[in-house]
């Protein structure tokens, strides 16, 4: 009898996510899920997932690690690696609260569009990522300074700005390019040298109005995450991808949040079905899904 495809699903949380159990299940996975897990914990769990199956079983098994919290994700995602005893290994997937998949679809569409429109890369070009404090704002953040971009992380609060740029800059070596944080006060002034804006509030708060849009005289491509009215961005609607934004003078274009949304369910299906697939143990987080998000713009 062949062994079942078992996805252990570790999160610090009280519950899983709906959509990335949906997501397992879709891709062929049974989920297992492991509830308010500390990071202590997780060597325990990996090993004795490990040891209670032979090679046919080992190859049918993976570890996917959930939460909120992408510094605590990637903390436990490098746990798991450790606590694997070659030739008892499986493979392992992150992505917080979908930060990651997130994070990736939408550096991948704005890269892609500055490649149609302006024929340029992201390195070089100077970034604000407004609500950035986040998770999917971090990770955005990182992904995009580790392409060669000069990027600012806006907040409410100037030092937890500073304290999350900081902290990525640190932990996941952006620092050549540089990740600096700001308050959302300077971001007029801010706007005044952007080419590219990524909105990462929460739901229903607009980061940029219809006067800073035209204000923001070198901007070339903004994407908004935010699909509850009003948009994040005045002029940019659910579904644009590569178009102009209403009110920018030099025509700047938009990347709505379903736009967003659908490169990243795609990422995600990707990576899970990779994993299911594969005869080798897979360590995906961030780097991979931007990798997949750009095949899936293409």
């Amino acid at each position: 009898m062949e062994k079942q495809y078992l996805l252990h699903m570790i999160t610090p949380d009280k519950n899983l996510s709906a959509f990335d159990v949906n997501m397992a299940f879709d891709a062929g996975w049974t989920a297992m899920p492991y509830l308010g897990v500390e990071l202590d914990e997780v060597t325990n769990i990996v090993q004795d997932a490990i040891f209670s199956r032979g090679p046919k079983g080992l190859k049918r098994t993976g570890i996917f690690i959930g939460g909120k919290d992408m510094h605590l994700a990637m903390d436990m995602f490098n746990a798991a690696k450790e606590a694997m005893v070659p030739p008892f290994a499986i493979s392992v997937f992150t992505d917080p609260g979908g930060a990651f998949t997130t994070a990736a679809a939408m550096v991948a569409i704005v890269t892609n569009q500055l490649k149609i429109k302006n024929n340029e890369e992201l390195k070089g070009q100077r970034i604000l990522v407004l609500g950035g404090t986040g998770p999917v704002g971090a990770s955005s953040a990182v992904l995009a300074a580790k392409l060669g971009a000069k990027v600012t992380i806006l907040g409410r609060a100037i030092d937890k700005a500073n304290k999350v740029a900081d902290l990525c800059n640190t932990r996941y070596g952006t620092m050549v390019a540089g990740i600096e944080g700001d308050a959302n006060d300077h971001i007029d002034e801010l706007l005044q040298y952007a080419d590219v804006i990524f909105a990462t509030a929460k739901a229903g708060v607009q980061v940029l109005n219809e006067k800073q849009v035209t204000s923001a005289v070198k901007l070339k491509v903004a994407a908004d995450l935010n699909a509850v009215p009003p948009a994040g961005i005045a002029g940019i609607k659910p579904h644009d991808n590569g178009i102009p934004i209403n009110g920018s003078k030099i025509g700047a274009v938009g990347i709505g949040p379903l736009t967003i949304g659908d490169i990243k369910y795609h990422t995600q299906r990707e990576l899970l079905i990779q994993m299911h697939n594969a005869e080798r143990p897979l360590y995906l987080h961030f780097e991979d899904a931007f990798k997949v998000a750009m095949d899936q713009v293409h």
